[in-house]
């Protein structure tokens, strides 16, 4: 039996463009792999079985495409032990994803190298590229295609999970985004990201990377009033992040800050 760790993932800054001919926007991201993660364990088995998390699509859905690329049968039992928030813009679906196909690949006669996986996880979803990368990465095009960034990587992780906001779908996120014309600048917005992506040397450099285009919350200034010097929404959200420099001032923000909903005090992940 094979086991790995499966990390979330928060947008240290998210710039969205129009709609491109496949029906998915143009993005630029900057994607940050963080400490709060899921339980995977795989073996080999008569017939692909997921199991632990009822919700799961893209695991069965990655395992099937290796199996058909690697042109054998998907013999391969999966158990998924969830943590990340469902449906809450960190990534778990993808990561899960993303640590099965590395893990059946390991039992591959042949197992397809790095870059082999990253084309069969790009068929899986947007976000499952990053997932089998490591380090933080801009995510361009679609979110898939990705270019390795040096990004300071010494600082804290408040994630929240708001009580009083429910989850809505990512296609809807992305209509609304539409319909309020929210494509009009993306040339300029997505300048100002790789301009700011150039100044970065130290953690609160990150402050000065542009707002979540996609979604937005007033629990973001709330996090900054607790101490935090970057805060905003991960992904279509709903769950936001605060980056802090010191340990001690981000588990008092987690006190300060836990009448709005769960939180998770993590920092970033460089793989896993």
């Amino acid at each position: 039996m094979k086991r790995a760790p499966a990390a979330a993932k928060i947008n240290l800054a998210l710039v969205v463009g129009p709609p491109r001919d496949d029906g998915k926007h143009e993005v630029l991201t900057v994607l940050q792999r963080i400490d709060l993660v899921d339980r995977i364990q795989l073996e080999e088995a008569s017939e692909l079985l997921v199991e632990g998390f009822a919700g799961d699509t893209l695991v069965g859905d990655a395992l099937e495409e290796l199996a058909r690329v690697a042109e054998v049968e998907p013999h391969w039992r999966v158990r998924i032990e969830k943590r990340i928030p469902v449906a809450a813009g960190l990534g778990g679906g993808s990561s899960d994803a993303a640590t099965a196909l590395r893990l059946a690949n390991e039992t591959l006669p042949d197992p397809f190298t790095r870059e082999g996986l990253r084309r069969i996880a790009a068929r899986v979803g947007a976000d499952v590229p990053f997932f089998v990368t490591d380090g933080p990465q801009l995510g361009s095009g679609d979110g898939s295609e990705l270019r390795r960034l040096d990004l300071p990587q010494d600082f804290w992780v408040l994630v929240l999970l708001p009580r009083d906001e429910e989850k809505t779908s990512t296609a809807d996120v992305y209509a609304a985004f539409d319909a309020r014309k929210g494509a009009a600048g993306w040339a300029e917005r997505r300048q100002t990201l790789l301009d700011g992506l150039e100044r970065v040397e130290r953690p609160r450099d990150l402050a000065s990377l542009p707002p979540n285009d996609l979604a937005s919350s007033p629990h973001a200034d709330a996090i900054l009033a607790a101490g935090a010097f970057r805060a905003d929404v991960s992904g279509a959200g709903p769950a936001l992040y605060g980056l802090f420099q010191q340990r001690r001032d981000a588990e008092g923000a987690r006190r300060s800050l836990r009448r709005l909903g769960r939180s998770w005090l993590t920092a970033p992940a460089w793989y896993g």
